[in-house]
């Protein structure tokens, strides 16, 4: 199929007025005056804007179900603060409507994953928000093996397992010793018996998946990059609500940041520096970062919302598109097939009555995997 005369944000390029072609779920052509086959559909754009699908890089869509208490939250296991044998997947329902609304919203890929209860809490996985069945919508499984810091672990463990920093760091550091331990042992050929825990976390310490490090207070995010020094694992900085007061260290760790939800309330301590200032100050000092929503915390269809205020908070109009398309398909390792508009990449992308941070914008179609799916 081809498309024609519309202004194309590729993310690879600087946007231009021009043609791109679809075949077999992917993008096959993109430039100007392109000519279509024999037979081959055409759609004229003119007027229109064509984006990328947007990328959530961290959410719990589809883990906390609409408008349901107990009966559909799904996101945190709050039994033992050392569970990275849970996994996303099997608490994603693909049917509730929070997905459908994503998609709408012309977000076409989220990274989703249990919660920040527990020190390590389980894996993530990404999915695509069309479908209706998880395991034929997922294109990464696992993605990253989630851990938190700071309030959440103290909250939910105080008087119990957990009241201190030092302890959040004590249990990973010991989860991450046993892990290395374990594998010496299986590598060595010893008779060990099978910890379905410790085969979790073999991943991260091999530096397959990252630590997805949920972490807000600068103490917390110093914390994180000290103990990923110390094991030589790879991590994400989640959250990164106090960023703006360590970039140089940030900066010196060479690890990328998932920066927000900030349209929301202060509803703890570690928010108290929440803004959307935070991404300027990261783009500044030549950070990799992404945006996020933190769904069900912001609804996920606000994902353009959310980079458009941080653009009128000064991050340029570019980098906020950016940060909510290549960077997070970067972030994940997911940029090979998505996250910009490429020969190859999957076909996924947003057709807009106007720029996609203008909150005036009337989002017409939006194509997952070549098709159109809302």
């Amino acid at each position: 199929m081809l498309f024609k005369n519309a202004t194309i944000y590729t993310m690879e390029q600087d946007p231009f007025v021009g043609d791109f072609k679809i075949d077999k779920g992917v993008f096959t052509q993109i430039g100007t005056n392109l000519t279509a086959s024999e037979g081959e559909d055409v759609q004229d754009l003119n007027g229109l804007y064509v984006f990328p699908g947007l990328v959530e890089s961290h959410c719990h869509l589809g883990m906390e179900e609409t408008a349901i208490r107990f009966e559909g939250d799904d996101v945190n296991e709050i039994t033992d603060p050392i569970t990275p044998n849970m996994r996303g997947i099997d608490g994603c329902n693909p049917m509730d409507e929070t997905i459908e609304s994503a998609l709408k919203g012309g977000v076409t890929t989220v990274a989703a994953g249990p919660g920040s209860a527990n020190v390590i809490g389980g894996t993530f996985f990404a999915y695509k928000t069309k479908g209706n069945c998880i395991d034929e919508m997922s294109i990464q499984n696992p993605l990253a093996m989630k851990a938190a810091f700071g309030e959440n672990p103290k909250r939910c463990y105080q008087g119990k397992k957990i009241d201190t920093r030092m302890q959040i760091s004590a249990l990973l550091r010991e989860t991450l010793e046993k892990t290395k331990e374990y594998m010496k042992k299986k590598e060595l050929g010893k008779d060990v018996a099978y910890d379905q825990k410790l085969e979790a976390m073999i991943p991260v310490v091999k530096r397959e998946i990252p630590l997805k490090c949920h972490c807000h207070r600068a103490d917390d995010i110093l914390t994180v990059i000290r103990i990923a020094k110390e094991y030589d694992i790879k991590v994400t900085l989640d959250h990164v609500t106090d960023a703006r007061c360590i970039i140089p260290q940030i900066k010196e760790s060479g690890f990328p940041c998932i920066c927000g939800p900030a349209l929301t309330h202060k509803s703890k301590f570690e928010l108290a520096n929440m803004s959307f200032e935070t991404p300027n100050e990261l783009y500044k000092a030549g950070i990799l970062f992404s945006i996020i929503t933190d769904s069900p915390v912001v609804p996920q269809q606000y994902l353009s919302l959310s980079a458009a205020l941080a653009a009128k908070a000064g991050l340029p109009e570019y980098e906020a598109i950016k940060a909510i398309t290549i960077n997070p398909a970067k972030i994940l390792g997911l940029d090979n097939r998505v996250g910009s508009i490429k020969e190859g990449k999957d076909a996924d992308f947003v057709i807009c009555t106007k720029n996609i941070l203008d909150t005036t914008n009337e989002i017409k179609d939006v194509y997952v995997d070549g098709k159109k799916a809302a």
